[in-house]
């Protein structure tokens, strides 16, 4: 539903504000169960219900919600791209994940996306409330076992086999330096830079500077 949901008057037992939820899950049963969670905890009003992504951004853009319920498996694209952009777009929602996917580096890419909270669909209902809350409340809330993984799992090194060295011409190639400045700046010869980026275009598969930069991006090497 794109429509508001009637009969919430933004707070509820006189002083305790009400959480404002978007819901956005393609299955139709998904979204019910959620609904009958958030309706039975009363803390909650939802104001709509998205099946696809495309609806989760512009139902986000015309209800405002304090927090975004993401599936991250949904169609219209890729879930994880959309959270940065949904909350430059939204900044005052913040979203909750809300998945299937329990592989500790989804977590990772999503939390550094900009979610505040990762929820498996096999927790209890009580996790997601929570998730919520805290999220509402700007703070963060990721699975107990999925934070025991991502704990316990070493810091990922450089992707794709590329060496430290090749990273970090590879991160200034998307800066939009040249080789000559890369090779001034790691105090390279310019044959060598030349060299690493022959090196990193084999490596991944990539023949412009376009691709790089698209590339650097989707694997954060512009951070930090």
């Amino acid at each position: 539903m794109g429509d508001p949901v009637s009969g919430s008057s933004g707070e509820t037992g006189g002083s305790t504000p009400v959480i404002r939820v978007l819901i956005a899950d393609d299955h139709a049963v998904v979204r019910r169960g959620l609904r009958q969670v958030l309706e039975a905890d009363g803390g909650f009003e939802l104001v709509a219900e998205a099946p696809d992504l495309d609806a989760a951004r512009r139902y986000t853009r015309g209800h405002h919600p304090d927090v975004l319920v993401l599936d991250l498996n949904m169609p219209g694209g890729s879930s994880l791209d959309a959270i940065p952009e949904i909350r430059a777009e939204c900044p005052h929602t913040q979203i909750v994940v809300l998945t299937m996917q329990d592989e500790p580096e989804y977590a990772r890419r999503a939390l550094g996306a900009g979610a505040l909270g990762y929820v498996l669909k096999e927790a209890a209902e009580a996790e997601l409330v929570d998730a919520i809350r805290r999220a509402a409340a700007g703070d963060t809330y990721l699975n107990p076992r999925l934070g025991a993984r991502l704990a316990a799992a070493p810091p990922p090194g450089p992707p794709d086999g590329l060496s430290e060295r090749e990273v970090q011409v590879l991160r200034m190639i998307a800066l939009g330096h040249t080789n000559a400045e890369i090779a001034t700046e790691l105090y390279l010869s310019v044959r060598t830079v030349e060299t690493h980026r022959a090196h990193i275009q084999q490596k991944l598969r990539l023949a412009t500077r376009a691709e790089l930069v698209r590339y650097a991006l989707d694997h954060h090497l512009l951070e930090g």
